[in-house]
Formats: structure tokens, sequence, C-alpha cells
């Protein structure tokens, strides 16, 4: 009977190095502009095939859990995946290191330049741009969750985005109640299948 790959690797493609996983992570910021977010999942998902894109949903899911910016803490998590502290040490470099050059070099400029009128209809179309992507990566995310066809997913989904997103209640909030309930009902569902 062969080895199954560990839970924590991707059975795509081979465990990345502490280099690698650098220059992904400063590729993907130096890309990012408007979000990291759509280009971290198409390198990681679609390109390298680090991760299914079940993967990558679960680990972005976990880091929307833990303060701070879900996208550092998704390069830290994903670093240690592979490599341990190290790993997400040289992913947290990579996302965060480049892109504060170039952020201190721009605020500088923007200081000086930021007033005048062509500089601020360039930022509204760069706005606009941003937004796209964004969308567009939320319907990439959202395709293995209707794949799957999970009722209780769907609805837990639905009701998490009219609590916050329509209803305006506070995140952490929706997420003390949401949590426990997802879990719960989730063993519930997977215990009468079972049955």
């Amino acid at each position: 009977m062969p080895a199954e790959s560990p839970p924590s690797e991707s059975p795509a493609a081979a465990s990345p190095g502490l280099a690698e996983l650098f220059l992904a992570f400063a590729k993907m910021s130096l890309a990012g502009f408007g979000g990291v977010l759509v280009f971290a999942r198409r390198a990681i998902v679609e390109e390298r095939k680090w991760m299914t894109p079940e993967q990558f949903n679960e680990a972005f899911a976990l880091c929307h859990f833990l303060p701070g910016p879900n996208i550092v803490n998704f390069s830290v998590v994903f670093g240690s995946r592979f490599r341990g502290v190290p790993g997400g040490i040289a992913a947290f470099l990579g996302l965060l290191g480049p892109p504060t050059v170039i952020v201190t070099a721009l605020a500088a400029v923007y200081t000086v330049y930021g007033q005048i009128e062509w500089m601020q209809r360039t930022l509204a179309g760069i706005t606009c741009a941003a937004v796209g992507l964004f969308l567009a990566v939320i319907a990439k995310m959202l395709l293995p969750l209707l794949k799957q066809r999970d009722p209780v997913a769907l609805l837990l989904l639905v009701a998490v985005f009219g609590a916050v997103g329509l209803l305006r209640w506070p995140l952490p909030i929706v997420l003390l109640v949401s949590i426990p309930v997802s879990i719960a009902l989730t063993a519930f569902a997977r215990t009468r299948s079972a049955a």
C-alpha cells in the first residue's frame, strides 16, 4: 500500500524551500497592487500547485480568526506549514519587505504631489481595478464551496454574510456565535450521513 502524503502538503507539487517561499511571496506582494490575495491564490493554487483550492480556502479561513491582516497571517501559516518557523519567517519577510521599501518611497512622492488632480484621478482608477480583482478572487474561492453542494456550508455562508455584510453586526460577535454553530452543524451532518 503506497504511503499517503502528509495532510499538510499538497499532493500536486513538491514542498517549497526557504528561498522559494521568500521569492514567491515577494513576487506576490510586488504584483499585488490593490491586494495580495488575488495574486497569492493564483500563485499558490493555480501556478505552483502548492495547495488545492480547498486547502487554500481552509488556511485563509483560519487566518480570518487570527488578529492582524489576513494575508500577513496567511504568509506565516503557509510558510510554517511547509518549513516550520523558518518558513513562516521567510514568507512573512518576502510578503512585507519589498512593499515596505516601495510604499515608503511612494509616501514621500505622494506628500509632494498627492493633491494634483491627475494624481487623484489615477488613484480613483486604481481603486476600481483593485475592487474588480478582489471580486474575482472571491468568486474563485466560492467555487469549491458551491461544487460541494453542502447545504450546511451554504447556509452558514449566507447567514454570516447577512449578519456582517447586510445587518452590520460586529464581526467578533458573529464569529463567537457562528464558529461553535458551524462546528456543531457540521458534526451533526457527518454523524447523520455516517449512520
